[in-house]
């Protein structure tokens, strides 16, 4: 099952429309995902040499200004935190090795959902309209969002199981579908210095794609040589800082639609989540061709 969402504003600049939108296409896809729901925004830039990064504390009670207080003093500059309950939106300047290093060390219990100079990551157990809610996903703007309802198959229902993942920098992955070598092929990318947190199989496909991009590949490159790498079944809809991108596997038994009009490119599992949008009714539509990258950017 599984239900996937995604919509990208084509003209570049943020839109104050996103965050509504994605929320009403996420609440059309309940009864595909009752587990949990996550969405990826991508949103305000970082300010220059700073990123940001998406924080998940075992708790909605996590004493988030201490955390700012400790990380202003240990790198010597102030480090921003935006707080939406067990979640916080961290901006920092400095590179964020050094950062995740530290957190590492001193915060174990925070979990990094998401990095990089745009992009905010949020999902926990629960419905969608209720996931929105707590993340107030309807006050959000930004030029594109993905997002994902999840029935587990594969792993366990847990915030930390959820969708999406980022495991790069700007990069997010959301997946309807099951890989049958994700165990083989998480052991080969960790030898390349991907990490992983997670059992799931999804963390897996984002981890691939993030080791081809360092490999000097271009998102469409690296989604085709995922073509030979991964095997199964998949709908795959890839975020980055500026670009938007579908993938199904070359069987392409997981459902997906696309429609597009002159200001908004939009996937989703099922049409319901499409029609929510304004222009829909007079949208390009079309259902996706097995094996084939469709993918676009910011101008």
């Amino acid at each position: 099952m599984c239900g996937i969402v995604g919509l990208f504003f084509k003209r570049g600049a943020a839109n104050a429309s996103l965050g509504p939108l994605l929320a009403g296409m996420l609440a059309q896809m309940r009864e595909r995902g009752p587990d949990s729901t996550g969405f990826a925004l991508y949103g305000e830039e970082a300010p220059p040499s700073a990123f940001k990064a998406t924080l998940r504390a075992p708790d909605g009670e996590y004493d988030w200004a201490a955390l700012e207080s400790k990380l202003a003093t240990v790198f010597a500059l102030p480090c921003p935190v935006r707080q939406y309950g067990s979640h916080a939106v961290l901006t920092i300047g400095s590179d964020p090795e050094p950062a995740f290093g530290w957190l590492a060390q001193h915060h174990a219990e925070l979990d990094i959902f998401g990095y990089g100079e745009r992009i905010e990551v949020f999902k926990d157990v629960g419905l969608p309209d209720a996931v929105s809610r707590r993340f107030a996903l309807e006050q959000r703007a930004g030029t594109h969002g993905l997002g994902h309802t999840r029935m587990a198959t594969e792993s366990a229902v847990t915030t930390e199981h959820s969708h999406p993942f980022a495991t790069g920098p700007d990069l997010c992955l959301v997946h309807n579908g099951s890989l049958s070598n994700h165990n083989r092929l998480r052991l080969s990318l960790r030898r390349e210095g991907i990490r992983f947190y997670t059992d799931n199989d999804t963390e897996v496909a984002a981890g691939y794609l993030t080791w081809r991009l360092r490999q000097g590949m271009s998102l469409i490159e690296a989604l085709e040589a995922a073509l030979a790498d991964l095997d199964g079944f998949y709908t795959f809809a890839v975020g980055t800082k500026d670009g938007f991108a579908i993938l199904r596997d070359p069987i392409a038994c997981k459902p997906a639609v696309l429609a597009e009009t002159d200001d908004w490119v939009a996937m989703a599992t099922e049409y319901r989540a499409i029609a929510t949008l304004p222009g829909a009714a007079g949208a390009e539509i079309w259902e996706p061709r097995p094996a084939t990258v469709y993918s676009w950017h910011r101008r």
